[in-house]
């Protein structure tokens, strides 16, 4: 009589983000016992993130899922449910629009930060859950793990780290992978 076995999933990552010292713009990002420089928000960070206040969210959020550019980011390896990014795509920042943080199509009147950008932060870009499935006005959108710009300067309120890096980590992810920010 064959015993049928189960393999139990591996336990989830948890990637956490540490404030730097002397910048809080700035950050570490450690997963997995490697731990790598990364930008945070223009304000730093927050326990009260509120809409455009540039501030990164003190939280726990899980992974939801992600876009890339197909054009610019090939061969990714990933558990992580992923999206080719579109010219169409937007994400609907504006608190008092039905549509407020999430993706909708172009075109599209309200304010918005269009997903296909020419300054390749987006070019990996991974959606947090950080006002999504349970939303409330104004609580702030488009909280993303994406890439960095030169000098690792300050995000709207993301979490960014270079492409050597993401790429690093990315094999490591899958929905539900936990980024807590202290």
């Amino acid at each position: 009589m064959a015993v049928l076995c189960r393999r139990k999933a591996p336990p989830a990552l948890v990637v956490t983000v540490q404030p730097a010292p002397g910048d809080p713009r700035r950050g570490f990002v450690s997963f997995g016992g490697l731990t790598v420089p990364a930008a945070l928000g223009r304000s730093g960070r927050t326990v009260f993130k509120r809409e455009g206040d540039g501030a990164t969210p003190i939280a726990a959020m899980r992974l939801l899922y992600g876009f890339y550019r197909g054009d610019r980011a090939l061969g990714l390896h990933t558990a992580l449910p992923m999206r080719r990014i579109r010219k169409d795509m937007l994400w609907c920042d504006q608190p008092d629009h039905p549509s407020y943080n999430r993706l909708v199509r172009a075109p599209f009147c309200p304010s918005h930060e269009e997903m296909m950008r020419r300054d390749g932060l987006y070019d990996i870009c991974l959606v947090l859950d950080w006002n999504v499935t349970s939303r409330r006005r104004h609580r702030g959108s488009a909280i993303f793990f994406h890439l960095i710009k030169p000098g690792y300067q300050p995000t709207a309120g993301c979490v960014a780290i270079s492409l050597k890096d993401m790429r690093r980590l990315l094999p490591h992810l899958r929905r539900g992978t936990v980024v807590r920010v202290l």
